[in-house]
């Protein structure tokens, strides 16, 4: 089981002082969270894209690469790179640049965005984005296996000849979860690539999540990547916590009322109540972390939101630390508890390329001299 964070890369005034950071001072404070988050021992660092103001992460592979010469050991990855409005062959190139810097700790989450107004800025047209899903992604999936691709489509203009350089690492490309909030195509896309499903899980209740989850695992096993169990799916989620409840209370509330996402709706003990925010103590948290095994079944990998609304970075980091002193011990024993052997861990690089290594052994064996019988893996 992976633990990490994610950021949305949201620049919001700060509440309670009046001050907003500039664009300067939230890209470098994500530097700072990032790696901090590799020190106080999580598995995995996440970014968003957004090309429009209140955000700052219009670039995640520059991000990312900057992160990643600072750090050794942390995965490194996207939480949404937009399938819909990128080209594909830029995402090709430009993740395995990426793989390539960081000894294999590229991980990318897909997916359709939420702003139906970047689709223009790209030339693209919002009514298009699950076509687009699907042809893009078909598209940058043969640019990583294939090293010659001739490819027509609808969207762009043919590829002839066409080799996507750098090559993946090893000839393993990045693991790939597609992320969706709302989308079964999504979940269909991922089950029949055999990919990873990254459900949100941070704005809807339960039941919504369950049941793109359980689509995603039966379309997993219809397509013959394994069992529903085995299926591969990560889970985003929120969290503010101090030593005491009701001071993680007192001291979110302005934070919660204020943010442009869900500030001025719900209260903040309804939300908490039907989303998979806590707001609470460490020991709150566990008990309702521990919650989404009951919901989701086994999986892979959680990751969770907590430099948005307009925290300032100190309060991220004092949150990291809490996490990891209180939490997390506890989180990656319960989850560990009672797993099936048979339930795949979260992917790494050095896995697949094992994987991939032996699988490539077996394939050559599939003729030769004297006998007639092929090998399959």
């Amino acid at each position: 089981m992976q633990f990490g964070i994610f950021s949305v890369g949201d620049i919001t005034m700060d509440p309670t002082t009046g001050r907003t950071p500039t664009e300067h001072q939230r890209l470098q404070a994500i530097t700072t969270i990032a790696k901090h988050a590799e020190d106080v021992g999580l598995d995995v660092f996440a970014t968003g894209e957004h090309h429009n103001p209140p955000f700052y992460p219009s670039s995640p592979t520059t991000i990312l690469a900057y992160i990643a010469a600072q750090t050794q050991n942390i995965i490194l990855s996207t939480s949404t790179t937009l399938i819909t409005t990128n080209d594909p062959v830029k995402i090709a190139e430009d993740f395995a640049t990426l793989q390539h810097l960081s000894n294999g700790r590229t991980d990318i989450v897909l997916g359709r965005g939420n702003m139906g107004a970047v689709y223009p800025w790209f030339g693209k047209n919002n009514h298009d984005s699950v076509e687009l899903t699907v042809e893009n992604y078909a598209l940058l999936r043969r640019l990583w296996d294939e090293e010659v691709v001739n490819w027509e489509g609808k969207f762009r203009t043919p590829l002839l000849g066409f080799t996507s350089t750098p090559r993946p690492l090893d000839g393993v490309a990045p693991f790939v979860w597609h992320g969706a909030i709302r989308t079964p195509q999504v979940a269909e896309i991922a089950a029949y690539y055999g990919d990873g499903f990254f459900a949100n899980n941070i704005f809807w209740p339960k039941e919504h999540y369950i049941q793109l989850i359980n689509l995603y695992r039966e379309r997993y096993a219809h397509y013959g990547h394994g069992t529903q169990e085995q299926a591969i799916v990560g889970l985003g989620g929120q969290f503010f916590i101090r030593k005491k409840s009701q001071d993680a209370v007192n001291e979110f509330r302005p934070y919660f009322d204020n943010a442009p996402v869900y500030g001025h709706g719900p209260s903040l003990e309804d939300f908490t109540s039907q989303t998979p925010l806590t707001v609470g103590s460490p020991q709150e948290m566990i008990e309702k972390t521990l919650t989404f095994r009951d919901y989701f079944g086994d999986y892979q990998r959680q990751l969770f939101l907590i430099d948005h609304a307009g925290l300032p970075l100190k309060t991220v980091l004092e949150q990291l630390d809490l996490f990891a002193a209180e939490v997390l011990p506890t989180l990656r024993q319960e989850f560990a508890t009672n797993r099936p052997a048979n339930v795949p861990n979260g992917p790494t690089f050095a896995a697949r390329r094992a994987a991939a290594q032996k699988a490539a052994a077996v394939e050559p064996a599939a003729h030769t001299p004297g006998s007639s019988t092929k090998v399959v893996n």
